[in-house]
Parts: structure tokens; sequence; C-alpha cells
């Protein structure tokens, strides 16, 4: 028999009991181990539990209980849960956790804890919920050379496009309807912000190139400034616009950001939608592969916690290959650098004197027709070039009869 404790019995704690005790017996069978839950740490009290009388408010009892060998922390934030996932490695306990943002801020400094003990420190749902995504770039793809990741990280992000996209809702009104059904909280920021998207970048871009990346070094961008004019004019331009966290090696830097991009309907991500999840892995020997499912979910999410415990189980005497080096950041290749066609949307008292200047600045331009459009609205798309040069160019457009509306990143996927 294998003891653990569950750390939070929120909505992915109460899965990870639910999923133990219901599948308790296959699960025995598979890692040909009984693994009981011995103690489950909440503040609140939860009477009609089946395990009730296991409830402790005090992490005392978990981390002085020498027979818990796995601990699971489902907790969520930094604080209380880094101190506790800290101390559980230096004790002698693995841990299991689906926290992004500790993984993302912490990781380095844990996974070298977990190594300095032999033990392990797992986390496959803190990127993709339900998606395998961890374990399959650290073993079936162990063999290539991951050089790209772009994927569709929030769930909350994508169900508010999808709604903009096909029902011509506006960014209020769709995140309205997802903090009605659940899909996104009351203060929204870290959806919508970009916050949750960047930290699950952080922990693929740490996994792939073998040093971590914290997410105050990304450039981040949300979804809040988009609106129902941007939307259709990438539908005229031939796509959609989606949250994307890409990170790939440039010139040998880490070029990484999240923000809203243009993609192609061609482009394997365009009809991901609602609060599905896609991840675009490139590797030199497979290709393209993704990984899509939903991101988030009571029971998706821990079950891949429940399989990261079975893991530690299967392992309980000797560590998972999974690590990777603290780091200054200094590959990190600052945005201004990156090279990406530019989406720009202007309205304009004369639309063929600031599609000449537009020229001009950029050398090149492709005017989106939009059979509908204003008489007062230009969209253009210019060519690739290096952020710090379309910057410069763009701010000597505006004047006093042309205004900036959008400008957005066309994905080159």
């Amino acid at each position: 028999m294998i003891q653990i404790a569950v750390m939070g019995h929120g909505v992915v704690g109460s899965g990870v009991t639910e999923i133990l005790l219901s599948h308790g017996d296959e699960i025995a069978k598979k890692v040909q181990e009984e693994i009981y839950i011995k103690k489950v740490l909440d503040l609140r009290e939860f009477p009609d539990s089946p395990i009730a009388d296991r409830f402790t408010k005090s992490f005392e009892d978990i981390i002085n209980d020498d027979d818990i060998k796995i601990v699971v922390e489902v907790m969520g934030g930094i604080n209380p849960a880094y101190d506790f996932v800290k101390r559980c490695l230096q004790n002698g306990k693995s841990v299991v956790t689906s926290n992004k943002e500790l993984v993302a801020v912490k990781g380095a400094e844990l996974l070298q804890i977990a190594e300095d003990n032999n033990l392990n420190f797992l986390f496959e749902a803190s990127v993709g919920g339900g998606i395998p995504i961890i374990r399959p770039l650290n073993q079936c793809l162990a063999a290539n050379t991951v050089n790209e990741i772009d994927g569709i990280l929030n769930g909350t992000t994508n169900f508010i496009l999808t709604k903009m996209i096909r029902e011509a809702m506006s960014f209020e009104d769709a995140l309205k309807l997802a903090q009605n059904l659940g899909y996104a909280e009351r203060n929204p920021a870290a959806d919508v912000e970009g916050h949750d998207a960047c930290r699950k970048i952080c922990i693929l871009a740490s996994l792939i190139f073998g040093k971590h990346v914290y997410p105050d070094v990304v450039h981040t961008e949300g979804i809040t400034k988009i609106t129902l004019k941007d939307v259709e004019y990438a539908e005229a331009w031939g796509g959609v616009i989606k949250l994307i966290g890409s990170v790939k090696l440039t010139d040998g830097k880490q070029e990484i950001m999240v923000a809203p991009m243009f993609i192609k309907n061609t482009c394997q991500l365009a009809n991901v939608d609602d609060v599905f999840n896609a991840i675009l892995v490139k590797g030199d020997s497979t290709g393209e592969v993704v990984f899509y499912g939903k991101g988030a979910g009571k029971l998706p999410t821990a079950s891949a916690v429940v399989a990261d415990v079975m893991d530690c189980v299967n392992h309980i005497e000797q560590r998972r290959n999974i690590y990777w080096e603290d780091s200054d950041n200094r590959d990190i290749l600052p945005f201004e650098e990156t090279k990406y066609a530019m989406y720009v949307l202007v309205n304009t008292d004369d639309k063929e004197e600031t599609i000449a200047k537009a020229e001009k600045l950029f050398d090149e331009i492709d005017v989106i027709e939009k059979p509908d459009a204003g008489t007062s609205e230009l969209a253009f798309v210019t060519p690739v070039m290096k952020y710090s040069d379309f910057e410069k160019a763009f701010a000597q457009l505006p004047d006093s009869s042309i205004q900036t509306v959008s400008t957005i990143r066309i994905a080159a996927l």
C-alpha cells in the first residue's frame, strides 16, 4: 500500500479523490499497489465526503507523517503551495501538482530539490489539463529535436474568441457568458490578459530547451483589445484570431511570446473552438504533431494528476527523467527583435492617400478588402519585419487624418 495526501479539495482536488476512490481497484491492478488517501488538507469541512474523517486543517499532519510517500498539491498559487511543496521534497515525499504558476515560477528550484533527494516532482496537469503533453514531450518525442511549439493554451480566451467569430458577440458579452458558464473567474485577468497561457508556454519552453524560462521575461498580450471589426477583417483575410503561445529557436535564442494572432484557416489550430486547447509541436523527425482536448475541467485535469500519482508509485525508489536547469534568461530574444507581418486597421479621411503613405513607410502592403467596410476604414498587412522596425515605421503613420484602431501579429503557421 502506498499512502498519499492531497492538499486542496477544490474543483481539481475533489476530482482527484473521486477518481482514486471510484477507480481504486483498476488503478491498483495497473500499478500493483493500493493507493490509499491518508490525509486531505483543506481549511473547509466536508462532512458529506466518504473520507470526511481523513481531512485536516494542518499541513504539519502531512509533513510529519512518514507513511505518506506522495503528496498531491492542487491548491494553486505560490503561497503557501511553494513552501509546502518544498518542505515535502526536502522530507522524502514526492510531489504531484497541477499548479502552473508554481511550476512556471519555481520549477527549476523544485526539480533540483527533487533530484537531490531522489524524488519525483511531476506536473502533467499544469499545462494542458487533461491533454497529455509533458510526458509525450519527455518520452514519446524524446528522439526528436523539438524546435517549435505553438498552442491555444487557454480555454477561456478561446471560448470568448469563438463566440466573437461564430456569433458576432462582443468581447464584453462573450466574457460575461463565459463567467455565467463557469469558464471565467469573477476576476478574469489571468485568462484574458494572457498570464495563464504565458505560464504554460514557459513550462513547455523550459522542458524542451532545458533551461528555466521565467514568465516575467515573456512578452505577453491578452485579448481585451480585440474587436468585432478585427474578427471580420481576419475572416476577409482568410483566417481567424486566436490567442497563441509560441516558442521557437531563432539564431540560437528562444523567441517566446503570448499574443493574439491572425492564423490562416488552413492551419490546424484555426478550427480549435470553444474551451478546447491544442498544442502544435514541431519535431525534426515527426514533423507537426497536434495534442488536442479540453485544457481544464474537474475530471480531465484530475485524471492527469492521478496518472502522475501512478507514475510516482511505479517509480517510488527512482526518479523520472524530467529536469531543467535554472537560468538568467539571457538567451531570450527581445520581443522587439521578433519578426512578424502585422495587420493594421486605421480610420482615414482619404484611403488612397493613406495607402500611398503606408506603402512608402512599409515598402509594400496588402490591403484587405471587405465588402461592407466603412468608407473611412482601411486594413492592410505589412511585410514580415522586426517588430522594432514596424514600430518605427508605424509611429509615422497616424496624423490628424489617420487614426489607429488595431494592430495584430500574423502567425507564420
